[in-house]
């Protein structure tokens, strides 16, 4: 910087095109005033010509406030000017820098043509405004009485922060600049042993998204790679299947049968017990892992009583309870300790026989209700059941056992309780929202079986209510007579002819008078009760009353 206030040689490290800071300008009586041509003054009391002073700033010391020294020379130099200049009068604040007209060539005039041209500032808050002054030959327009220069700072220096807050003009200093963020450098290529230990995770998706490009990027140019994706892929399509997840009825006695095959059991268990062995263990495996709030599920038990439907509330510990009370029906003809004559306390010549009147004791005798610890004493006679028939084999097969309105041989009282096994196990799966399938088809077959088989009876006991129409043709026992054809469709189906006006008539195809159509579930919840005989037929030809005896004994089968 020379003396004169211009500025020296350029520095290397100033910035380019940024506002320069223009040095201490030199007092009046050290210029030359005599070598520069002084311009010609209005006459007294005319208005000078308008021009903008341009915004002059003193050096910032470091700590960003003014110094001292500066403020000190710039009230000397208005003093001074105030003595060589009058005051001109109606001068107004400019806001905006405008272009300084050609003016003598002064010091300060070469000054503001050596720096560029600087562009509008953004105007500090509670600024005061600069009056504008007439151009005055011997040095700087005067400024008021208590208003100052604003200065602006150098443009492309950051101003420190401690500075910042300490400035009397906040706002003023531009923003520091961002942090520059180091390139990524990219991701080493995996080998060709990583990325055949992705392929099950890439199976599966559970890659991340660079994985599987290079995953699929590899799987083009790698044969072998490109045929293990493959079957990896076709074994996660058999993960997600629409199917029940629970097993198939017949697996069980198939792997019996196979180990069987290989090692017969020292006792064999009956063909006519499997049934029961089979639903038992369904149930027992559906309700074993249930929480305190699947046991406590409410649970709708329906049936029909003559021409009416009937229902019942419990809970699912309720209906195991329930069928323990009547499976000891069962024990009694086999000798083992009744169930609820064990839960009242009182001997067997007590005990109820109806299946309903032994279900309302039981239910009565257990307050607070049932919980999960009815599942074991259940279970654990169901065992004893299974394995006390299996060890009498035929001898215990015929044995009579009561329901107090008929009698069943034992091998048919196991299957009715195998059947409702199966029943009640579909309410209690409806209950908790689970999947239950049929049985197999084999014990399907017999279960339906048995209810056509008890069909003439049933008949012949409506009949004498005056629920049926009357018998038409009596023959002898053991003669044919007039009958119905039952076709039983699908799973577990069959053919059977039902007697009409006698239960001891046989039921021959050559003596039927109509025909009716059913699926095999369909039949089997029929005869449990659960849908109404007016929608159970399929399909229905023939004598219209005989078909409607025949559909309303079926429902009449089923009971509590």
């Amino acid at each position: 910087m020379s003396g004169d206030g211009r500025e020296g040689d350029r520095r290397d490290d100033e910035v380019r095109d940024a506002r320069r800071i223009p040095g201490p300008r030199g007092a009046v009586d050290d210029l030359d005033l005599e070598s520069f041509p002084r311009p010609v003054l209005p006459p007294r009391g005319e208005q000078a010509p308008e021009e903008t002073v341009p915004k002059q700033e003193p050096p910032v010391p470091e700590d960003g406030a003014p110094g001292q020294e500066a403020l000190k020379e710039e009230e000397a130099r208005e003093a001074q000017g105030a003595e060589e200049a009058p005051e001109a009068p109606g001068a107004s604040a400019a806001p905006e820098a405008q272009e300084v007209p050609e003016a003598p060539e002064t010091p300060e005039a070469l000054e503001a043509l050596e720096a560029p041209e600087v562009p509008e500032a953004q105007e500090a808050p509670e600024t005061p405004e600069v009056p504008e002054a007439s151009a005055a030959p011997d040095g700087p327009a005067p400024e008021e009485e208590g208003e100052y220069v604003v200065y602006e700072p150098l443009s492309g220096i950051a101003a420190d922060p401690a500075a910042s807050a300490a400035s009397p003009h906040p706002g003023t200093a531009d923003a520091p600049p961002a942090p520059v963020t180091p390139a990524t450098p990219p991701a080493p290529a995996l080998s060709h042993q990583v990325l055949k230990a992705l392929l099950g995770a890439w199976a599966l998706s559970a890659c991340s998204a660079e994985e599987t490009a290079a995953v699929e990027e590899h799987l083009t140019s790698c044969a072998p790679c490109a045929d293990e994706a493959l079957r990896l892929r076709d074994a996660v399509g058999l993960l997600h299947t629409d199917g029940s997840l629970d097993l198939d009825p017949g697996l069980r006695a198939r792997v019996l049968d196979g180990c069987l095959g290989r090692r017969p059991a020292r006792i064999p268990v009956p063909e006519w017990v499997t049934p029961y062995d089979a639903e038992t263990a369904r149930l027992d495996a559906l309700v074993r892992d249930f929480g305190a709030a699947e046991w406590h599920a409410p649970v709708q038990l329906q049936w029909f009583e003559e021409e009416r439907a009937v229902t019942r509330r419990t809970t699912v510990a309720g209906v195991i309870g329930h069928l323990m009370a009547v499976d000891g029906l069962l024990s009694a003809v086999l000798g083992l300790e009744d169930p609820l004559a064990a839960a009242e306390g009182r001997g067997g010549s007590e005990v109820p026989l109806t299946p309903a009147r032994r279900t309302e004791a039981y239910w009565a005798a257990t307050h607070p209700p049932a919980t999960r610890a009815v599942r074991e004493p259940w279970r654990d006679l169901t065992h004893r059941l299974i394995s006390t028939a299996s060890i009498a084999g035929r001898n215990v097969a015929e044995r009579s056992v009561s329901y107090g309105d008929f009698a069943l041989p034992l091998q048919d009282a196991l299957l009715d309780r195998a059947f409702e096994c199966w029943v009640h196990g579909t309410d209690i799966a409806e209950a908790v929202d689970y999947p239950y399938g049929p049985p197999s088809a084999v014990h399907l077959h017999r279960m339906v079986d048995l209810a056509a088989r008890m069909l003439p009876a049933a008949l012949a006991g409506r009949r004498r209510a005056g629920l049926a129409g009357p018998a038409r043709e009596l023959v002898a026992p053991g003669e044919p007579g007039r009958s119905v054809h039952l076709e039983v469709e699908g799973h577990g189906g069959g053919d059977w002819y039902i007697a009409l006006d006698s239960p001891a008539a046989v039921g021959s195809p050559d003596r039927a008078v109509a025909q009716v159509a059913l699926d095999g579930v369909e039949f089997c919840r029929l005869v449990a009760g659960h849908i109404s005989p007016v929608e159970a037929a399929a399909g229905q030809e023939g004598d219209r009353e005989a078909i409607r005896d025949v559909l309303f004994a079926s429902a009449s089968l089923s009971r509590l």
